[in-house]
């Protein structure tokens, strides 16, 4: 059976595993990524370390990359992690470098691609992946098909506005219900500096019955709810899967559940009687492996569509 190499550039850690064609995880390690102010050829050295040590040649190399990406042409287009690389076209000077084929994909769209093949959004046809992290990514899925748009942007929800009265604040969008956005509910209660709360001390309150954290909890997710009700609008989709490391916490989607069937007290047309459709959310399937998988799928399924 063939062998990928596969990679999920991060900007704290370059993870990378060895994977056969059924997305089996054969073995895996990360290595700390490049630092912004690197260049273009240091990071390329890094990646050479880990080729070198794979056991023979691999089959393939398939990337999950933050930024916005041609996928189809293998360039970046935009990349905040690691600027030197704005404008690379990786996959065309990788496989000059390794004489092996090798495809590019955004991080959000391969968690989306990850669920597509063999995760939670496997049995519909039209879906989406949101994934909580610093801001809010993810991929959309239309007709079994990952949608990137013209632009390669469709699944950047980060820069939906909610606030049309105050576009230059950063609260304005929807990447400020980032992770540190729920620190930031947490702080507004207790005083505290949200740069010191991290999503597993919010949630050890939550869990343990503390009254701030579990009225924080909830604001938040009244927020998170009505851009999930937004987005369930526009495409009147079959389900959406939350993503990202605070996800694995069972409380955020019990408390995300409670926020989207209270809009039918809240939204005037549901109250009134218009039976408009509440979004079925469900939680990804794959955490920390999703970017890796969904990679793999686009190198296996779509590199030469």
């Amino acid at each position: 059976m063939k062998s990928y190499l596969v990679f999920d550039w991060g900007g704290t850690f370059i993870k990378y595993a060895r994977m056969n064609e059924d997305a089996e995880i054969l073995d895996k390690g990360k290595i700390p990524s490049p630092k912004k102010s690197d260049t273009k050829e240091i990071f390329y050295e890094t990646i050479d370390q880990i080729v070198a040590d794979f056991p023979g040649k691999p089959d393939g190399i398939a990337i999950s990359s933050p930024g916005i990406i041609d996928s189809t042409k293998g360039e970046i287009q935009v990349i905040g992690s690691f600027p030197y690389l704005n404008n690379a076209w990786v996959k065309k000077e990788l496989e000059e470098r390794y004489q092996i084929p090798v495809s590019i994909e955004n991080d959000g769209k391969s968690a989306a691609l990850a669920e597509l093949w063999k995760g939670n959004l496997h049995d519909v046809r039209d879906g989406a992946v949101v994934v909580i992290g610093t801001g809010i990514g993810g991929g959309i899925i239309l007709d079994g098909k990952l949608r990137r748009g013209q632009h390669f942007f469709a699944g950047e929800y980060s820069a939906v506005n909610l606030n049309a009265y105050s576009p230059e604040e950063d609260d304005s969008y929807w990447g400020a219900l980032g992770h540190r956005g729920l620190s930031k509910e947490v702080a507004k209660r207790t005083g505290e500096n949200h740069e010191e709360l991290d999503g597993v001390e919010v949630f050890r309150r939550v869990n343990a019955g503390d009254a701030a954290a579990q009225e924080a909890l909830r604001a938040y997710c009244d927020r998170f709810a009505l851009e999930l009700f937004n987005l369930n609008i526009v495409l009147d989709l079959s389900r959406i899967c939350i993503g990202g490391g605070i996800s694995v916490q069972p409380k955020l989607l019990e408390y995300l559940k409670d926020s989207i069937e209270g809009l039918k007290q809240k939204h005037p047309d549901i109250v009134s009687g218009t039976a408009l459709p509440l979004p079925e959310v469900a939680v990804c399937r794959f955490y920390n492996d999703a970017n890796l998988i969904g990679a793999l799928y686009h190198h296996l399924y779509e590199r030469e569509a």
